[in-house]
Formats: structure tokens, sequence, C-alpha cells
């Protein structure tokens, strides 16, 4: 196999980097060239994205990339959190800085929408688990909020897509991005006419739903000049991050599940088709698109978001702890001390989450914690006992007989969580890789290249790369 080059531009909700991967001779190599921190920032008592920032140190690392490959570069793609948009206005400029999903004017919206269309119906069409940081309450608060903001919208575009129109001019929504929205009928892969007509809501201003590894554009000639190189490809990916995490397990046959495990724990298998029924209802599952026409059935869990701000507010009272301590701290701690539901809405928003745990450890009947390795024990395994319980779920509704659970993603690098994980679902752990976002990235934009064949073959090449984990479940 030749030589081929391509730029991965992975945006995570607390830090964003530029990944220059390599494939040559069955082998897939990866260096990070640029990595800067990523968060919200309070502008007019909203918690937004800064974009210009962002887009100026993604311009930085694709500048550094493209330099440290003599130029030799055969595409770039962009992928990120989902849900969160920009809006463009006629000038092509960004109206605004773009919403954090975590921002409260989504409070309370999910129950105006359920007024208009009913739940049911809306989980019928979109086939999404719901949540308040979802596009269409999103976009819902903005019309009845900020009416005129939509008036002057000529496009709204996701963030991964954002990043890519200004680095290409040509506006889209990738399909795995776009199924996160609630916006998109799962069935058909389109905008719900229903769903807009019926919230009144501009359809005109959604783009076209473009697949995975497409190229939708070249550089633009004047970054062209800024980073002196020639036009290069600007390609679609799984730019949805678990999407293209999914697309990078190392993983055959049928008997096994995924979990990316970051800010967010997504927990799930890929189908060829939606699962929308009773059962997946009632257990808010979700139905999200994946790369090469497959579906990920999964359950968002809020994560190790709970231990990144307990590490946050922490530092700021004069304590700063990196990830090995705490886990080190975890694992000397008292088992089972006591346990918190993860997806509590109460731990949604920023800020003051020790005490916001030892609030709900109080109001379920628990014993408040003061110890930092404990409270960070208590947090690994309750997302462990969460992981088990989904798991159980996930094979009730599917009738699927899981016996390996992949887990990618920076989450993979805890060994206690991935011990944790083995032996509350009974299932063998398999780890890594780590930078599964970004490998998942390189690869569909080789598949769109022409390089690698389809999906088996870039998971074979994954297994052939890098060096994994094996976690198996004690009684």
């Amino acid at each position: 196999m030749e030589k081929s080059q391509y730029i991965a531009v992975d945006l995570g909700a607390e830090s964003g980097r530029v990944m220059l991967g390599e494939i040559t001779n069955d082998k897939l190599r990866l260096a990070e060239i640029h990595r800067f921190p990523n968060g919200p920032i309070q502008q007019d008592d909203f918690l937004r994205w800064d974009f210009e920032k962002l887009f100026s140190e993604i311009k930085t690392g694709i500048a550094a990339a493209i330099k440290q490959a003599n130029g030799q570069i055969s595409g770039i793609a962009v992928d990120s959190w989902g849900v969160d948009f920009g809006l463009i206005g006629d000038d092509g400029k960004l109206l605004e800085n773009p919403y954090h999903y975590r921002d409260a004017r989504t409070n309370g919206i999910m129950e105006k929408v359920f007024d208009i269309v009913p739940k049911r119906e809306v989980y019928e069409n979109t086939g999404i688990q719901f949540m308040q940081l979802n596009t269409i309450f999103q976009l819902f608060a903005a019309k009845l909020q900020n009416p005129h903001i939509l008036k002057k919208t000529r496009k709204l575009i996701f963030m991964a897509d954002l990043v890519s129109y200004f680095l290409c001019g040509n506006s889209f929504a990738e399909y795995t991005l776009a199924s996160t929205s609630q916006l998109m009928n799962m069935k058909t892969g389109k905008w719900s006419n229903e769903i807009f007509d019926k919230l009144s809501l501009p359809i005109e201003i959604m783009p076209q739903i473009v697949k995975p590894a497409s190229k939708v554009g070249k550089l633009k000639p004047e970054l062209c000049k800024e980073f002196n190189c020639q036009p290069i490809d600007i390609i679609t990916v799984g730019s949805h991050d678990t999407a293209s995490a999914v697309a990078a397990v190392p993983a055959s046959g049928n008997n096994w599940a995924y979990l990316s495990s970051g800010t967010w724990s997504l927990i799930g298998i890929e189908t060829p088709n939606a699962v929308i029924n009773n059962d997946s209802f009632n257990g808010s599952f979700t139905n999200e698109g994946g790369v090469e026409n497959s579906i990920r059935f999964l359950k968002n869990i809020m994560g190790l978001w709970l231990l990144q701000e307990c590490r946050r507010e922490w530092e700021k009272q004069g304590c700063k702890l990196d990830y090995t301590q705490i886990t080190e701290m975890a694992k000397a701690a008292k088992p089972f001390a006591a346990k918190i539901d993860c997806n509590n809405s109460e731990f949604l928003a920023p800020g003051q989450m020790p005490e916001r745990i030892n609030r709900h450890l109080k109001n379920t009947g628990q014993n408040q914690i003061t110890d930092k390795g404990q409270m960070a024990r208590v947090i690994l395994e309750s997302l462990a006992a969460k992981y088990r319980d989904e798991m159980q779920t996930l094979e009730k509704i599917t009738g699927k007989k899981i016996d390996t659970l992949h887990i990618v993603g920076g989450g993979s690098k805890n060994d206690l969580l991935n011990q944790f994980a083995a032996d509350a679902t009974g299932k063998t752990v398999i780890t890594g890789p780590v930078e599964a976002t970004a490998i998942g990235n390189i690869l569909m934009q080789a598949v769109a290249a022409g390089k690698i064949k389809n999906l088996d073959a870039a998971r074979i090449l994954v297994s052939k790369s890098f060096d994994c984990g094996k976690f198996l479940p004690k009684p």
C-alpha cells in the first residue's frame, strides 16, 4: 500500500486536537500535531462556544500538519460532538457564537414541544433519546425566545460541518451529525417534514444531508495561500465523534457492543436498521447514524463528566490533582459506599459537582461524602453499574447475546473503571484504541480516497496497528 496522509480535526467538549494520520504498509500511524483547550464561555448571560478562537486554533494545527507532511495531504476532515450548531446569515458569516448544549435556555422547552407534538410521536419519527440539549429543543427555544435570529438565518450548520464550511465554503449536514438533532426521520434519512411543520420550524435553513466518506469541496484558495499548499479535499467522515470512534472499534463478528468513553459514555451496538418500538422508547435508547449505512443503537450516559467537574471544583479549592492521582485514591477507597444515578438531570450543568452529588446522596437517603477518593470511586462504580443496566436492556431489546464490550476513547485509559465495567457487566472488556475518534476519522477519509476498501478492511487495519487491553470479569 502506498503512503497516504490525512489531517483529522477532532473536537471534543474539553479539548480539540489536530492529528496527522499516515497509512502505509498495512499500518496506520498517528501523530498529534496540535492540542488546545476547548470549553464554554459566558457571553450575554448564555453559555456559548468561542468559534473564532476555535477556528484559529484549528488553522494553527492544520498549518503545522501540512508542514510536517511536506504538503503531501490527501484530505482533511472534521469531527465533533453532536446537537450544537451555528447560524449563517446572508453574508455567509456567523450571526452569533454557537450556543453550548449545557446552556440553560432549553430548561422547560421539552414540555412545550410535547404540548404540540406528543413525545411518542417525536420518538416514532426520529428514534432519538430525549435530552433537553437536543437540537430540536435548542431550535424551538430560539423560535420562542429569539425569533428574529431565525429570520436572518440562511443556513443552520452543525459544529464539525461548520468548521468544514469555513474551510471549503460549502454548507451541508453530514448524516451522522444530522441524526443526533432529533429533527431527522431515521427511517428515511431525511429531515422530518412532520416535525418541522408541526413545530413551525424553518426547514428551509437545513442544509442537504450527505453521507460519510464524501468529498464535499476543496480547501479555499485564501487558506491554501495561508498554509502554502495545493488545494486539499475536504471530506465528510463519521463527523459525529462517536460515529468515528465506533468506526475504529477493532471488532469482528456480531456478538459485541461498544462503549465510547469520555465526557459522555455511549454504549450500544451496530444495526442495519433503526430500532423503534415500545421497549426502545421506554428504555430511552437512541438511533444515531453510523458509517456505511449503519445505525448506532445506543444509550447516552453522562460519563466522566461528573469526575471532570469534581476535579475542576477541587482545583478551585486549591487541591490540584491529575486523573492518575484521583484513580489511585479511588482504588484505595471503600467499595460500594454509595451509588448515584449518573444520568440525573441535576448533574447536567457545570459547576459545584461535589456539592450536587452530596445533595443527590442526601435526597436518596445515603451518607454524604467528604473524601475525594471515595467520591471518585462512587462515580466510577456508579458508571459501571449503569453500564451493566443498559447492557442488560440492550440485550433484551435486540435479542442479541453480547460476549465482548469494546471500550474506546480517552476513558479507556482508566484501568480501574475498565475492571469495574468487566465485573459489573460480566463481559470480557477489550480496551483501545484511545485515539479511536481520530483514527475513525482518518480511516473514513482513506475509504473516500479509495485507499481502503470498506469498514471491515478499516477495522482489520486498526487491529494490526494498535495494541489493546483485556479485562476479564472477576467473581
